[in-house]
């Protein structure tokens, strides 16, 4: 492999470390404590483990965990009720409901009625249209922890070429505009893109979020090229055993590790660094909140 390996498990748990220090500092210091509140509608597995492990590390950071579990059949009043209640409280200054919303529940209306400085996850109009216009949003975590990746390993972006595939509000857009921010020539590809082999073999930095099982294989990546691979797919893994499965990102990792100069493994690439960047986000809003400085070293 000729690649570097970029260790997200590694990076977001120096991260946390900064944030711990950042909440030990507050505490000690004003008095303050973060705190994020989570809200989980419904028995989803997969988003209840997540939110499990959410909770379990802003304890171990030193900030308050407030979790709301919901049943499913919850309505969409008593849930706007909830997030309204949050966005009166002091002690909570990051909020976060869980996607996705049971189907009786519109989501954009959900997301939207959070207070826009507490709304960690960055997906409220407001702070897209902030960060669209590159005034001081509360930037989406995926987004974040991949361009903090980026910076660490580039240095300065500017001037590099970049292509990000996927298009979606959660990362594909918001990344298009932190990299925009970063000066990067920025090209947003899909699916219906034409000839994507030949856009993404021109890219410096390759940012892969299309929720498709390794279509990118190496023979589109540039020589030398950073790749950060959003995708988690759960594939078939016959050769574990009968019903196993096993987890890949949108690149083929082997061919694509051959060619890249760094690239980003599934698991262990992005995955860790989104919750490393919720748990930052949180510290952020409460010195937004409370007037103080913002912390160094959270933001990229």
């Amino acid at each position: 492999m000729a690649a570097e390996l970029i260790d997200g498990k590694a990076f977001a748990a120096e991260l946390r470390e900064r944030v711990a220090g950042h909440v030990a500092g507050l505490r000690a210091a004003h008095g303050i404590v973060p705190g994020l509140a989570v809200v989980l509608v419904g028995e989803d597995p997969a988003s209840e483990v997540y939110v499990r492990n959410k909770g379990r590390q802003t304890v171990e950071v030193g900030m308050a965990s407030f979790e709301h579990k919901l049943a499913a059949e919850t309505s969409e009043a008593a849930l706007l009720d909830l997030v309204a209640r949050l966005n009166g409280d002091d002690a909570v200054h990051g909020i976060l409901v869980q996607l996705p919303l049971p189907a009786h529940i519109d989501a954009d209306a959900v997301i939207n009625a959070i207070d826009p400085a507490k709304d960690v996850d960055g997906f409220t109009l407001s702070n897209v249209g902030l960060l669209g216009t590159g005034q001081k949003a509360m930037v989406p975590c995926t987004p974040l922890g991949c361009l903090m990746m980026l910076k660490d390993r580039l240095g300065d972006l500017s001037g590099l070429d970049a292509v990000v595939i996927g298009r979606s509000n959660i990362v594909g857009k918001p990344m298009a505009q932190l990299l925009l921010g970063q000066s990067c020539t920025v090209t947003i590809a899909h699916s219906r893109t034409r000839d994507l082999p030949e856009v993404v073999r021109r890219a410096d930095i390759v940012v892969a979020a299309v929720g498709r099982p390794e279509m990118v294989p190496g023979d589109w990546i540039k020589p030398g090229a950073v790749v950060i691979d959003v995708g988690i797919n759960r594939i078939p893994a016959p050769e574990r055993g009968e019903g196993k499965t096993r987890l890949v990102g949108d690149c083929h990792f082997e061919s694509c590790a051959a060619v890249a100069g760094a690239i980003t493994p599934v698991p262990g690439g992005v995955g860790p660094m989104t919750i490393a960047c919720l748990l930052a986000n949180t510290v952020t809003a409460c010195c937004r909140a409370h007037g103080l400085p913002e912390p160094e070293g959270l933001t990229a």
